[in-house]
């Protein structure tokens, strides 16, 4: 058992280390795959009838991308996701695309996500210790409901406020952006965490 989980401790160090050191060819195609992941994770739509924003999967999407890549190109797959879906590509929630859909109602998780990624990966990368599961659990809470909540549920209230000539109770904004989506969030973040553990070394 013990020769067993040090071959797992071992691969899982090499195959981290040759994430870092590959080259930069390898990191455009690593950095794309995600950016396509994130993408394919925004097609996991639930719609709430009472609210612009769905519930998707992408959030797991881009926790995963801080871990795996780390904070630079973890970050730089969320560009990416962000501009090429602006071009046209239909890879936002819901097969949509278009820059409409950034200056929408949505486009406040989305530019979330980019500072999402950028502060796990800088813990990721700067603390070890922080790749365990009780380690990364808060980690991913504040990168979740102040990363991309604030920047989401900012932007979804002045969209209210330009459709309706009014801003939005705090209650009826919180019911709109964020409330439906926790169960789902607790979910995506113990995934990510699980992740997390299973293949960044300590």
């Amino acid at each position: 058992m013990n020769v067993s989980l040090d071959s797992y401790y071992k691969k899982r160090e090499f195959i981290f280390n040759r994430v870092q050191k590959s080259s930069n060819v390898e990191k455009g195609l690593m950095v794309i795959l995600i950016a396509c992941f994130t993408g394919i994770m925004a097609q996991i739509v639930i719609p709430i009838p009472w609210s612009p924003v769905p519930i998707t999967g992408q959030t797991l999407a881009v926790f995963t991308s801080a871990l795996i890549l780390g904070k630079r190109l973890g970050s730089l797959s969320q560009i990416t996701y962000i501009i090429i879906g602006i071009l046209g590509i239909p890879w936002f929630a819901g097969a949509s695309g278009g820059l409409d859909i950034l200056l929408g109602s949505k486009g406040g998780y989305i530019i979330g996500f980019v500072f999402a990624s950028i502060f796990i990966g800088y813990i990721s990368e700067k603390y070890s210790k922080s790749r365990k599961i009780r380690g990364m659990l808060p980690v991913m809470l504040i990168a979740n409901y102040v990363c991309i909540y604030i920047p989401g549920l900012i932007v979804l209230a002045i969209c209210y406020y330009l459709n309706t000539g009014s801003f939005p109770q705090t209650n009826l904004l919180l019911m709109m952006g964020i409330i439906p989506f926790i169960i789902g969030d607790i979910f995506k973040i113990f995934a990510a965490s699980m992740i997390c553990k299973v293949f960044l070394p300590k």
